[in-house]
């Protein structure tokens, strides 16, 4: 009884980031938060929206910050195991990964952070401000998107290992060819978005009247 105590007290929290922009969250997202929940036995999964620098807010055919947030919270209501965080959200904008991940670490040490990116992130990974700070403080995972072959992930993942000394790994995912940049588009169309994105998001942004002008 006594050990089983111990073990219980022991066990450390596991949680999946999903970062990104959310402009709109759409069903490739959730599915791929969902499929890293179950794979890798996470806890929770927070849904992290990166905020935009002051220059760069209420741009025209864009959400704003605070429009964005509440499609993260509409699209992912309903999910137990999904939360909003709003760590990169403040008046300065954008934030850095790793000064995010860092700051996390140090306010729950007894987390381990599992932070998932696409392929194409992986392979954008050496222009991130300080990628060693980020491999320090979270386990990268790498999901399939863009139709990359998966023999050049792997490849690409034991490079960021070698070169940063990461944790890094692999989602076993369908590639879900959807981009938020695409359904900004046919919004903008008068094309449905119907199924690729939730439909309490989708009212939402019918309400709004939002991505009705994409010309910057």
């Amino acid at each position: 009884m006594i050990k089983k105590e111990l073990s219980f007290q022991n066990k450390r929290n596991r949680i999946g980031i999903m970062g990104g922009t959310f402009d709109p969250i759409h069903m490739g997202h959730l599915i791929l938060a969902e499929k890293a929940y179950e794979q890798l036995a996470l806890d929770q999964i927070w849904f992290m929206p990166s905020g935009n620098p002051p220059h760069k807010r209420n741009r025209l055919g864009r959400a704003t910050d605070e429009q964005r947030v509440e499609m993260v919270r509409r699209g992912i209501s309903g999910n137990d195991h999904f939360s909003l965080s709003l760590i990169e959200m403040h008046e300065n904008g954008y934030t850095y990964t790793y000064h995010t991940l860092e700051e996390l670490k140090e306010k729950n040490p007894d987390t381990d952070y599992f932070f998932i990116i696409g392929a194409d992130s992986l392979f954008q990974f050496d222009t991130w401000m300080e990628p060693e700070r980020i491999c320090a403080a979270c386990t990268l995972v790498v999901a399939t998107r863009n139709h990359t072959s998966t023999e050049k992930i792997c490849a690409k993942m034991e490079e960021v290992r070698q070169a940063y000394h990461g944790k890094l790994l692999r989602l076993d995912t369908m590639n879900i060819d959807v981009s938020s940049q695409m359904l900004r588009e046919w919004i903008s169309e008068g094309k449905s978005i119907r199924y690729y994105v939730p439909d309490s998001v989708i009212d939402y942004i019918r309400e709004q009247k939002m991505y009705q002008d994409l010309r910057s």
